[in-house]
């Protein structure tokens, strides 16, 4: 009897260790499970636009215009829905000037200018786009629109010397809408090279 007494005893011990490593195990998940959610918490997530921080262009804008061989391209009078995200102007990249804003949709548009190559340039702007025969007239200017590459593009006709494409993810819309507020100016006159200033004297 002593000896099936222990035997039952062993069972029970048995049977007690296995509850206790099952219990564990089941707290050991709910524990896992309630860190998941605290971070699921603090993690941003959901479908929305990234939260690009706003970039305030005006001093690049006033160099390229100074410096570029061509009247540069912005926009005004856009609603504050459109956030300006990215500026550069490169003069050693045949006065390449750029202008990226995130529309009211989320979608990124941007203005290229360049004095670059205009197949080129147009090639690099919307990331492989050809032209199609769709032209819009805004403001009494002529554009073309580009599909087939990783952007949608307007490419304004009527340039010499230089090329201006309003591109990005954005609908045809919103890439009109950029068109439409552009306004294309060129600095102050610049100043005469001292060369140009010794042949006029050479001449007179």
């Amino acid at each position: 009897m002593s000896g099936s007494s222990a035997w039952d005893d062993g069972d029970v011990a048995s049977a007690n260790s296995k509850q206790k490593t099952v219990r564990d195990m089941l707290l050991s998940l709910a524990v896992i499970g309630l860190a998941a959610g605290v971070i699921y918490l603090f993690i941003p997530h959901g479908g929305g636009p990234p939260d690009l921080k706003r970039v305030d262009y005006s001093v690049e804008l006033a160099t390229a215009r100074r410096a570029a061989p061509y009247p540069v391209a912005a926009p005004e009078g856009l609603p504050d829905s459109w956030k300006p995200t990215s500026v550069r102007f490169r003069p050693h990249e045949k006065d390449h000037w750029h202008l990226g804003f995130q529309d009211p949709d989320g979608q990124y548009v941007a203005i290229e200018q360049s004095a670059a190559d205009r197949k080129d340039f147009i090639e690099d702007a919307s990331q492989g786009g050809h032209a199609t025969e769709v032209t819009q007239k805004i403001n009494d200017r002529t554009w073309t629109r580009y599909t087939g590459g990783r952007y949608n593009a307007l490419v304004l006709e009527g340039t010499e010397g230089s090329t201006t494409v309003v591109t990005g993810t954005a609908s045809w819309d919103r890439l009109t809408a950029m068109a439409k507020a552009l306004r294309m100016e060129e600095g102050p006159e610049k100043p005469e090279k001292e060369t140009d200033r010794e042949a006029e004297k050479a001449s007179s």
